[in-house]
C-alpha cells in the first residue's frame, strides 16, 4: 500500500460514525448490509449516513454493489488487510511478529514506590 492510500484510509476511519460503520461492516462480513439496516443498527440519520458511506467508499474502505433497488455496502477486506500490512511492515525490529498476548512491555526504568 502506498503512503497516500494509507493516509486516505486512516483519515476515513478517523471519525466516530465512520469507524462504527466500518466496524459493523467488518462484523457482518463479505455479504454486506443495506444502508437502512446500517442506519438502524447505529442510529445514524440517513442523510448523515450517506455522507459517511461516500467518504468510506472514496477511501476504498468499503465497496458497494447494487442488488435490485438496494445498495449493499461491505467492508473492503483487501484494503483493510493492506492497511494493516502497511502499519506493521518491518515491525518488531525485523523479527517475526508475535501475537499481542505474547508481547511483554519493555522495561523503561526502575519503578519507585508511590
Amino acid at each position: 500500500m502506498e503512503t497516500m492510500a494509507a493516509i486516505s484510509a486512516l483519515a476515513a476511519i478517523a471519525q466516530e460514525s465512520r469507524l462504527a460503520i466500518f466496524r459493523l461492516l467488518v462484523q457482518v462480513g463479505p455479504e454486506g448490509m443495506i444502508a437502512s439496516k446500517i442506519s438502524e443498527a447505529l442510529n445514524i440519520a440517513p442523510s448523515s449516513l450517506s455522507f459517511h458511506l461516500k467518504e468510506l467508499s472514496h477511501a476504498n474502505m468499503i465497496s458497494v454493489k447494487q442488488d435490485g433497488r438496494f445498495m449493499i455496502y461491505a467492508a473492503n477486506f483487501t484494503t483493510m488487510n493492506n492497511l494493516l500490512g502497511f502499519l506493521t511492515d518491518n515491525c518488531c525490529g525485523g523479527n517475526p511478529c508475535t501475537p499481542l498476548s505474547a508481547c511483554k512491555p519493555a522495561k523503561v526504568g526502575k519503578k519507585t514506590p508511590a
